[in-house]
């Protein structure tokens, strides 16, 4: 009997260790930083959504580029001296190349910025390249920072 039982046991263990790491952590700051920016995607990707489908709603896509505009500060506070930990998938690139990864941060807040202007013109001409911007902007930052 203990022959049965044991591989199964065996192999609910090891099957419940393969689950997401939790941050345990005092203010959760790496669970923070990723809410931070599942927060920024979910403003960004619909508005990613009306250029690739050919839907542009000029309107919609406003409230998506304010929406990105009220987020763009929130995940930067939470990467602290002391918060290279899982379930992190920030490289420690982050903290051994601090300038470079602030250089990147402020590249990301100035094309935020000029995506909302783009938006509040209403020119898909001008939202394009804007909205093209974020997104270069993004895959930069995580071709170093991000594993």
């Amino acid at each position: 009997m203990l022959r049965q039982i044991l591989p199964l046991l065996l192999t609910a263990l090891l099957l419940s260790a393969c689950g997401e790491v939790e941050d345990t952590r005092p203010g959760q700051p790496v669970a923070s930083r990723q809410k931070a920016f599942k927060a920024i995607l979910r403003s960004f990707e619909p508005m990613g959504v009306q250029l690739r489908e050919n839907r542009y709603a000029p309107e919609t896509f406003l409230q998506h580029a304010r929406a990105l505009q009220a987020q763009k500060d929130t995940p930067w506070p939470h990467f602290g001296p002391d918060t290279h930990y899982p379930p992190s998938k920030a490289t420690a690139q982050v903290w051994q190349a601090p300038e470079r990864f602030a250089a990147e941060r402020e590249h990301f807040l100035k094309t935020v910025d000029a995506l909302l202007a783009a938006a509040e013109s209403g020119e898909l001409s001008r939202v394009k390249p804007a909205y093209q911007a974020v997104q270069e902007s993004c895959r930069s930052c995580h071709k170093t920072f991000r594993q």
